[in-house]
């Protein structure tokens, strides 16, 4: 068979997907996918940046298994085998997820094995209680509270406890409070009365109707305790 000079044999190549210029924008769906997942109830998101341990994991589990079957008792001795941080991680969770009266079980292991009681996480507990609507509660943890130390950073802690009390209206808490505040010396030259502190604190119990008590807390701005 004889091939024409003039015919040309035509090859089709297989398309080359286009080159992408820097500026060529790619659509975002084809970037990532996002994906979410999470709890199926109304409590908060983990804090960004904590890892709860085994340990701390294994022991809000059998909390809550020992609620259930009414042994709470039982669960609290392996408890004092943890470390401190992963008690306060254990504290926070269940604050995050409103078992409250777990959180006050452990906060007791805490106040027992490692003392002072860190008055910022005890006012965290005691807005958790008033929120959900333990208010008895919060008079039974204030009333186990063996005393009070000042410091600087302690009265900023101190405050805001002060501020949780008043905020649930405990009035026989927030007496107790001021009562440790004596025993510590608050109001003496060993610890000198913070100003801020006693406004929040006279405050709260002349709005609670205690009005002796509140100008007593007010005259410690001056450095004196009335007697």
């Amino acid at each position: 068979m004889a091939i024409s000079p003039s015919f040309t044999p035509s090859l089709t190549l297989p398309q080359q997907p286009p080159s992408l210029s820097r500026n060529t924008t790619v659509p975002r769906r084809y970037l990532s996918s996002s994906i979410r997942c999470g709890p199926r109830d109304n409590r908060g998101p983990l804090l960004k940046g904590r890892i709860l341990s085994t340990e701390a994991i294994q022991s809000i589990q059998s909390l809550k298994r020992a609620q259930r079957t009414g042994s709470i008792s039982l669960s609290l001795p392996p408890l004092r085998r943890l470390l401190k941080a992963d008690l306060l991680a254990v504290v926070r969770e269940l604050l995050r997820q409103d078992h409250c009266s777990l959180a006050v079980h452990v906060l007791s292991i805490l106040r027992s094995e490692y003392p002072p009681l860190d008055l910022a996480l005890c006012a965290d507990v005691v807005n958790a209680l008033a929120r959900n609507g333990e208010r008895g509660e919060i008079d039974r943890l204030v009333g186990e509270m063996e005393g009070i130390e000042g410091g600087y950073e302690n009265d900023k802690a101190l405050a805001k406890l002060i501020r949780a009390v008043m905020g649930a209206e405990r009035r026989g808490a927030a007496v107790r409070v001021y009562e440790m505040m004596r025993e510590g010396g608050w109001g003496s030259e060993s610890w000198e009365a913070d100003e801020y502190v006693a406004e929040v604190l006279s405050k709260g119990l002349r709005r609670l109707g205690d009005e002796e008590l509140a100008d007593e807390v007010a005259s410690t701005q001056r450095g004196r305790i009335r007697t």
